[in-house]
């Protein structure tokens, strides 16, 4: 590391100074919080047995983001799916394959966001789902299966862009997705 770059870190830890964005409209956040309210709720009440789970921590954040910042690249279908998916699977690979290790974490992590990253399908909340797996080996001494990569990781993020697209739609103007 550059000695410049470690004598500037007081400097940079200070911020850049700009002022905050603002803050959302009442009508906004009320929105945001239905929209979150009604995704969580239809994919709980699917959830009809452990082993058939549609939800799953990590789809907090992505109602978040659908349905506070839906106009975000993090917030569009492919990003919230295919992210939620592959991230899914390489924790679950690497549980299986390596252990439910602190090391096969990071990597299983790291994997996940080379992956997105290449695929540009980056979706930040999908980033908890390797460590949803390695608590689930490591801490709850469950092992997930491969149909979780079905169920929830899929499906879930498949009915909550469901929920999204529909309530999207009839509560803004603007459409959603930006893109596909």
């Amino acid at each position: 590391m550059p000695l410049n770059r470690l004598l500037s870190l007081p400097a940079k830890l200070r911020g850049q100074q700009t002022s905050r964005p603002p803050r959302a409209n009442a009508s906004h956040i009320a929105l945001s919080a239905l929209g979150a309210f009604l995704a969580i709720g239809v994919i709980a009440a699917a959830s009809k047995s452990p082993n058939e789970m549609l939800i799953m921590g990590s789809f907090g954040g992505t109602c978040v983001l659908l349905f506070g910042f839906p106009d975000s690249p993090f917030a569009q279908p492919r990003n919230v799916i295919v992210g939620h998916t592959l991230s899914y699977a390489a924790g679950l690979i690497l549980a299986k394959l390596l252990g439910a290790h602190w090391w096969s974490l990071g990597i299983a992590l790291g994997i996940s966001i080379a992956v997105m990253m290449l695929l540009g399908t980056v979706h930040p909340p999908a980033g908890a789902n390797p460590v949803i797996i390695y608590l689930s080996f490591h801490y709850m001494h469950t092992d997930p299966g491969w149909h979780s990569i079905f169920f929830p990781a899929l499906l879930g993020s498949t009915a909550l862009v469901v929920v999204a697209l529909l309530f999207n739609n009839l509560t803004r103007d603007e459409a959603y997705p930006r893109y596909w």
